[in-house]
């Protein structure tokens, strides 16, 4: 081990060897203070949870659904709405999985991947990513590249494919798959009635501005994910474009079709609040240039 003289710093190094328990004294050979050097003490890894999941995304609905179907499964789930809010959670509380969105706010789902994997404590940690192709029929080949995460799953894919794909992960085999927690019994037919009778009255769809605010995270999100697809499918040729500082005139047809769906998709009313397709270019170009 190296230890470093509190006065003259210069850097010895000692033989763990030979150190006592309750530690030895040594002298500086430069300046002749005495140090007390005591061995380090072994961290005690912590272990991931088994049974517990990150979910990672940025609507709501998507949360919701992962949730409900995992916790039928038997699964403790965390969920996180942005990427940096994914990090901390997945390093603080060590799921054996992260479900995360490709298109994540702050940082991207795929460089959350990347990341984690490269640290010591989540290196071992599994990773879904979450895909959602705006234009499926263009998009019919797997990702150009998963960065390390071990399987993805398109969002309209979830209800039937997700359990499956955990199974995977897992290593087990449709033959062999777990029992867990029985499937809660049906709720009566009129609960479901009054429940759907309130959703009808909430207090956001008579004042109009939640509702608002939704279309606005929906014109974002979309831009994002138009954004994430032309690089997942292109990740080489993208790197090389924004090293060399022109992005915009290598992607120029898959903008300006992006822009074209974004703009059919999202009204005028909500796109007169901000340009939401420049901004998710930009921020995407400048995240990849620090990392770079």
């Amino acid at each position: 081990m190296v230890v470093v003289c509190p006065k003259c710093k210069i850097r010895l190094k000692v033989d763990e060897g030979k150190l006592k328990v309750e530690g030895s004294r040594f002298k500086c050979p430069k300046c002749s203070t005495f140090l007390l050097v005591k061995k380090p003490v072994a961290v005690t890894k912590k272990a991931m949870d088994n049974n517990k999941v990150l979910i990672s995304h940025s609507n709501p609905a998507v949360i919701n659904e992962i949730t409900s179907l995992l916790t039928k499964n038997g699964y403790q789930t965390i969920t996180a709405t942005d990427g940096i809010d994914a990090m901390v959670k997945a390093i603080k509380e060590l799921p054996f999985l992260t479900i995360i969105e490709v298109s994540l706010p702050k940082i991207y789902g795929f460089e959350v991947c990347k990341r984690l994997k490269l640290r010591a404590e989540t290196k071992e940690m599994k990773f879904m990513l979450v895909t959602s192709a705006y234009d499926k029929k263009r998009y019919k080949r797997e990702p150009a590249s998963l960065y390390d995460a071990d399987e993805y799953i398109e969002d309209h894919q979830i209800s039937e494919l997700l359990v499956d794909k955990i199974n995977k992960i897992k290593g087990i085999k449709p033959e062999e798959k777990e029992e867990r927690l029985e499937k809660p019994p049906e709720e009566p037919v009129m609960e479901k009635i009054e429940q759907k009778a309130e959703v009808q009255i909430k207090p956001e769809a008579i004042t109009g501005k939640p509702l608002f605010d939704e279309k606005i995270e929906r014109a974002k999100r979309l831009a994002r994910t138009i954004m994430s697809d032309i690089y997942l499918y292109n990740t080489a040729k993208a790197d090389e474009s924004i090293r060399n500082n022109n992005f915009y005139f290598v992607f120029a047809a898959e903008i300006k079709e992006g822009l074209k769906l974004y703009e059919n998709r999202i009204s005028q009313e909500v796109r007169a609040h901000g340009d939401f397709f420049r901004e998710a270019i930009e921020n995407f170009i400048a995240n990849k240039k620090k990392i770079l």
